[in-house]
């Protein structure tokens, strides 16, 4: 089989960048500064929330007391029961860095269509280059405001305040600092015994030596190395490294975990002169990451279709070439080659050239469109920790140009990434509604792709002590993203089918990814829905090209929160005016049926032994419904937290109005009570959503041309926490 780009898999770049740090002489005093942050943009995530590239001022903190200005970003981030907090860094023209810990209270992250008031503290911890030991004497006390739109998760934040600001006491060495410890494949964290892990952050390297392409790989590297220590204390192991150097604003290590390193939780280090802070990173025993053509973790797989033995083609959307390498999408019956990192420990094969079939002695599948394929091979087939993943496709394989793809070793599922699949062997591109393949070879070619979303989403959360309470939204933008992301513009298939049930194992820290797309402007954008929901010509606000609007709430009084309708039974209408780069639409219509009600409703503790059954009366029958459950274990807390669960999902449509998850697929998931879920030592949560069928329609791109194809639905969730015994 022909080899993907050693060079490309081995020397990756991640989809951030971080700022180099410099070193300069520490200045000396206690001075009065002024923070201030106006309109950052800003997204709320599983864990906390998300600051990016915002230009924040502190005074007297330049030469002869002088105004500075660098880009926040934030780190690391966590959402407690009060407050959330965020790991910030303040990015200065020349490289010097402050640290700091942003913490804004629960309370105040609300607010759309209107603003609402914020206090909130911000402490700064350290410094590097100009700032090197920076601290505050006390937290910045900071005031201001935000509005929240609770449909997309993102926020406007403005805040200000005085402190005095330690400037003495520092030291002009660059510390090594790491930001990110991630799977080289999917970047996310968790790492699996002897895969290849990259790790990214300041100061890790003196040089740029590149790529250490010979075999036995050192685990030192211009005085660089890695090494993984076991929280609950002993020896630390380097790692076998094989690229060290500085990319445009980062430092990045690609290293080989050693597969004697146990699993369990461990504090990554970088050693460059002096050891760097401590990052705390899971090691499990299998997580297998796809590799991806746009080194995203989450897009178009790196894969290989055989077509002869002298001939493999690079995955794609068409026929052709694709960097000096022949390309086309797969075909019904072919077989296909995929190339990750992560399938399990092999000591043998750590650190040389190396062939092993893990498939001769544990279950692997590879999942495409929702159909489990045996693989052929899976395993080492030349270098360390490079996973080769042989299987064939069936003849009734679904196609299509984002054909969903994921590998599960002993049920552990990978990171879904995606797979062209042509509709025949005789076919020279795959199809995607709306797209013509001469579209879908400009994209091969380095082309965009335009799509829209609009959602409306009634979210019900039964709350112990309180009850059920609703918060009724709507959210949607038009988006630009390249052919290796087309996945996100399309229906895509599920590792599930309707009627069925799906089991996965998730270990989490408090690290996020970012996805990146152009937001586009399409001008006043209005919803019209039936008598009762307050909704005529309803005007949905939009800040950065990102529309949202709170149409109301029950049961619950968030501050700030624009609205007084809510969703009923009916017609719901959209019309947009048309913008700078969206043409205008018109009647764009969904109905929903009867509100959706679960009778008796989730129950509090799951008891796995007798399975559960769930019925419910509304909806339209042909809507998707989704149940949803998890429990696991949570150890640390704050940024330091991971969370180690077990999740099912099953799907089947609302015209059944019941549905039982057997007990085969519960007694899956851990027990665990509702005294560990309060401690926040155990996690457990049940969910049901009811979704419409979405309206299709097609504004037109204003520039390029052509035309945009968007959908408007609906989505009903339940649901609350649950115990599972």
């Amino acid at each position: 089989m022909m080899r993907y780009a050693t060079g490309t898999l081995l020397k990756r770049f991640a989809p951030f960048a971080l700022a180099l740090l410099v070193t300069a002489g520490a200045q000396a005093a206690t001075v009065t500064s002024t923070f201030t942050m106006n309109n950052a943009t800003a997204a709320l995530t599983a864990s906390g929330f998300n600051i990016s590239d915002q230009q924040a001022s502190l005074t007297n903190l330049g030469a002869g007391g002088a105004t500075v200005s660098g880009a926040l970003t934030t780190q690391s981030s966590s959402i407690g029961s009060t407050s959330a907090t965020a790991n910030i860094v303040i990015t200065f023209t020349g490289g010097s860095t402050l640290t700091g810990t942003l913490s804004i209270p629960i309370a105040a992250l609300a607010g759309t269509g209107g603003t609402g008031a914020v206090t909130a503290s911000l402490a700064i911890t350290g410094g590097t280059g100009s700032y090197a030991g920076y601290s505050t004497s006390t937290p910045f006390a900071l005031t201001g405001t935000s509005s929240l739109s609770l449909s997309t998760g993102g926020f406007s934040l403005s805040l200000s305040g005085t402190a005095a600001v330690n400037t003495s006491g520092g030291t002009t060495t660059a510390t090594p600092t790491v930001n990110a410890v991630l799977d080289a494949a999917s970047n996310t964290a968790n790492i699996a015994q002897g895969s290849m892990f990259s790790v990214y952050g300041t100061n890790l390297t003196p040089t740029s030596p590149g790529l250490v392409a010979t075999f036995p790989r050192p685990t030192v590297v211009g005085g660089v190395k890695v090494t993984f220590t076991p929280v609950t204390g002993g020896a630390g192991t380097d790692t076998y490294l094989f690229y060290v150097g500085k990319q445009s604003g980062y430092d990045q290590i690609n290293a080989i975990l050693p597969s004697t390193v146990p699993t369990g939780n461990y504090n990554v280090t970088v050693t460059n002169g002096t050891v760097s802070n401590q990052f705390l990173t899971p090691v499990v025993a299998t997580k297998v990451g796809l590799f991806t053509q746009d080194q995203t973790g989450t897009g178009l797989a790196v894969v290989f279709n055989y077509i002869s033995q002298s001939e493999s083609d690079v995955n794609r959307l068409t026929t052709g070439t694709y960097n000096t390498l022949l390309s086309s999408p797969a075909k019904p019956g072919q077989t296909l080659v995929a190339w990750g990192t992560g399938i399990g420990a092999y000591a043998a094969g750590d650190n040389g050239t190396v062939s092993h079939d893990f498939s001769t002695s544990e279950p692997i599948l590879a999942i495409v469109g929702g159909i489990s394929i045996p693989v052929a091979f899976a395993g080492l087939s030349g270098i360390a920790a490079e996973d080769q993943i042989n299987f064939t496709l069936p003849a009734n394989i679904p196609t299509g140009c984002a054909v969903s793809l994921q590998i599960s070793v002993n049920g552990v599922l990978s990171a879904v990434t995606y797979i062209s699949i042509a509709p025949s062997s005789s076919a020279t591109a795959c199809v995607q509604p709306g797209y013509t393949t001469a579209q879908l070879q400009q994209l091969d070619n380095g082309g965009t792709i335009t799509t829209g979303g609009f959602s409306l989403s009634q979210i019900a959360a039964t709350v112990p002590s309180v009850g059920t309470e609703k918060i009724d939204s709507i959210g949607g933008s038009f988006t630009q993203l390249t052919a290796f992301q087309l996945a996100a513009a399309s229906a895509n298939y599920s590792v599930i089918t309707s009627g069925s049930c799906e089991v996965i194992r998730v270990t989490s820290t408090g690290a996020t990814a970012a996805t990146h797309a152009t937001a586009l402007d399409a001008g006043t954008v209005t919803l019209t829905g039936p008598p009762g929901t307050n909704l005529t010509s309803q005007v949905i606000p939009e800040s950065s090209n990102a529309y949202s609007y709170s149409i109301g709430t029950e049961g619950v009084s968030i501050p700030g929160f624009g609205g007084n309708g809510s969703i009923l039974p009916g017609t719901y209408t959209l019309n947009g005016a048309g913008g700078t780069d969206v043409g205008p639409f018109s009647n764009v219509s969904i109905t929903l049926g009867p509100a959706f009600t679960l009778n008796p409703g989730l129950p509090a503790t799951v008891t796995e032994s007798a399975g559960l059954t769930l019925n419910w009366t509304g909806g339209n029958a042909s809507d998707q419904v989704l149940i949803l459950g998890a429990s696991g274990t949570i150890t640390g807390t704050g940024t330091n937290s991971i969370t180690s669960s077990t999740e099912f999902i099953c799907t089947t449509t609302a015209g059944q109005k019941t549905f039982t998850v057997p007990t085969s697929i519960l007694t899956q998931l851990p027990a665990v009570s509702a005294a560990q879920i309060n401690a926040n030592t155990g996690y457990g949560y049940l969910a049901v959503t009811d979704s419409v069928t979405p309206a299709n329609f097609s504004p037109t791109l204003k520039n390029g041309g052509g035309t945009i194809p968007s959908t408007f639905g609906f989505s009903f969730i339940i649901g609350g926490q649950a115990a599972y015994q």
